[in-house]
């Protein structure tokens, strides 16, 4: 895998907004995680080896029971997830994350764990309106898919136009499709979904983040055939 993006630290040397990625073995309980995963949870890279035990023990307490559940559901029922909620580092600071998951498979297709990505979502307090204005403005103003992509990703994560492009950028590095071709996708994607006056949930949307590369290889496999 490659590297993954960082944005800017904060003033207060607090990460700003971080993108990486894990895999869990169900069988022998096996954790992995890259060095950004270690740093959301206040470690440095390579310094601890994640265990459930382990990650189940920086879950916010409030967030606990609601963790906990869920990875247990994943390890009865195999299905991709994800979920929002708050981890506790090292040092105490309390850090807002989402994850999501997608069913990991073996060479015979036999499903041996969920891998996916954490992206850390804890924008400043004071932040929260200012974000979701610029991201209607990126909608509005702008036709570029890029663009209209990087404002479904703020106001969808509740993150900055930086941050929304540096996950678009990270995601293209770490399926080797490009930028735009990603964000043509992710936007054809968001106009075929069918809903009334309700916006789908945001699981909607973390799968098609997910999985948007491969539509995208799917139509360029399609057009050379």
């Amino acid at each position: 895998m490659s590297q993954d993006t960082t944005l800017e630290q904060t003033e207060a040397g607090n990460i700003a907004h971080q993108f990486g990625w894990y895999r869990f073995y169900f069988d022998d309980e096996r954790w992995e995680w890259s060095a950004e995963v270690a740093q959301i949870h206040g470690y440095e890279p390579g310094s601890v080896v994640p265990t459930t035990r382990l990650v189940l023990s920086h879950k916010h307490p409030d967030d606990y029971e609601h963790v906990a559940a869920s990875l247990e559901e994943i390890r009865r029922t195999h299905k991709p997830f994800s979920t929002r909620h708050r981890v506790v580092t090292v040092d105490g600071r309390t850090r807002e994350v989402v994850v999501i998951g997608e069913r990991m498979h073996d060479h015979t297709g036999r499903v041996i764990g969920t891998q996916g990505f954490y992206i850390d979502v804890t924008p400043a307090a004071e932040t929260q309106s200012a974000i979701i204005s610029e991201a209607v403005a990126e909608i509005a103003e702008n036709r570029a898919a890029i663009e209209q992509a990087k404002g479904i990703l703020m106001l969808v994560y509740r993150i900055d136009a930086d941050a929304a492009f540096d996950l678009m950028k990270w995601r293209s590095q770490e399926t080797n499709v490009k930028v735009r071709a990603l964000a043509d996708q992710f936007m054809a994607d968001i106009r075929s979904l069918e809903y009334d006056e309700d916006v789908p949930p945001r699981a909607t949307f973390d799968r098609l983040l997910l999985t948007v590369h491969q539509r995208v290889r799917a139509k360029a496999a399609g057009r050379q055939t």
